[in-house]
């Protein structure tokens, strides 16, 4: 993932609870944090691995954000210090001149001593980063950069819906985005039970508020969407397995795989993600709980393409904006059955 970057994971004999002290510096238009929004001045580092950095990797493309705001990606793997740029020739950004995200995290904050995490806002003239804070960086992609948001970019968190998305957002957090792991990472079969079940409940009730609505809130796509489908694209190939989050597979939801589906398909979400570096990442890396490091092969990816029937609910996936160009910075073909 990209919290815990100290190569253990489970918390023994108990709950695992995530350390949600991040780094509270905003971009913002009027720059009240000392840092403004300026295109070209900041670069945003993120793994492809981590459903957290594949949230801003989407709301960027979405909103057309490329131009205004580089990308670095680290590899799906890290060790106990740090991700690292280990896909960039001579294993260093381009831009940046790091081989470690922690080296901007140490530039301004030295001796930084909580999670070295993507995905991470890094100001390129100094080296230093900004901010690790990824659901206000989410939210301020929607808020703050309008001025350099592409013709035909959708309002992802349009302030008549604000109140309604944040409470969404807030149970699926707490329930799915972050109860994946609490199944995961728990250290007794009590928290393991506890987080299981408020899992699968949530879920239960996310199938029966998308049975007769397409969207999760409104009927065009927002920000609540972006949060629940990187958890759901992971479900299968990692979190039903790895985590223990058995109760189905999401290809076993019939409401919440269509929902899955019609979002994959959808530019700027499933041509984001890639799952070779997804499943490294999780397998290779939990070594407290897959010792082997033994990566599988399935599943089968070639079902995210299926009809999902969702046109019929109706909704406007865009509103009243356009999808977003073919990417700039496509996934490797042979990481996803997109073509």
């Amino acid at each position: 993932m990209g919290e815990e970057t100290g190569g253990k994971y489970v918390e023994p004999g108990g709950e695992f609870t995530r350390d949600q002290r991040y780094i509270a510096t905003r971009i913002t238009e009027d720059g009240r944090d000392g840092y403004p929004v300026e295109p070209g001045r900041y670069r945003l580092a993120v793994s492809r691995a981590c459903p957290w950095a594949n949230r801003l990797i989407i709301v960027r493309r979405l909103l057309g954000l490329e131009d205004a705001i580089s990308m670095a990606v680290a590899g799906p793997t890290h060790d106990a210090r740090s991700w690292t740029f280990d896909l960039d020739p001579d294993g260093r950004d381009p831009v940046l001149g790091i081989e470690r995200i922690q080296d901007a995290y140490f530039k301004r904050f030295p001796g930084y001593e909580r999670g070295i995490t993507v995905p991470a806002m890094v100001d390129v003239p100094t080296g230093q980063v900004v901010t690790n804070d990824y659901a206000q960086m989410s939210l301020d992609l929607s808020t703050q950069w309008g001025a350099y948001h592409r013709d035909g970019a959708p309002q992802l968190y349009p302030e008549h819906l604000r109140a309604q998305i944040d409470e969404v957002n807030a149970v699926v957090f707490r329930d799915v985005n972050n109860g994946v792991y609490r199944c995961g990472f728990a250290g007794s079969q009590e928290a393991y039970d506890k987080a299981y079940h408020q899992l699968f409940d949530r879920l239960d009730w996310l199938t029966e508020r998308l049975t007769d609505q397409r969207y999760l809130v409104g009927d065009t796509i927002t920000e609540a969407d972006v949060r629940l489908f990187t958890t759901l694209v992971r479900f299968d190939p990692v979190y039903h397995g790895h985590f223990k989050c058995n109760r189905q597979k999401l290809s076993e939801m019939p409401v919440l795989w269509a929902y899955a589906r019609d979002l994959f398909q959808t530019p700027g979400f499933g041509d984001t993600i890639d799952f070779d570096h997804i499943k490294r990442h999780y397998y290779e890396v939990h070594r407290d709980i897959n010792p082997t490091g033994v990566v599988p092969l399935g599943p089968d990816l070639s079902n995210w393409l299926t009809p999902h029937g969702r046109e019929v609910l109706g909704g406007r996936p865009f509103g009243d904006g356009s999808p977003p160009p073919p990417p700039a910075e496509p996934v490797d073909p042979a990481h996803t059955p997109l073509r």
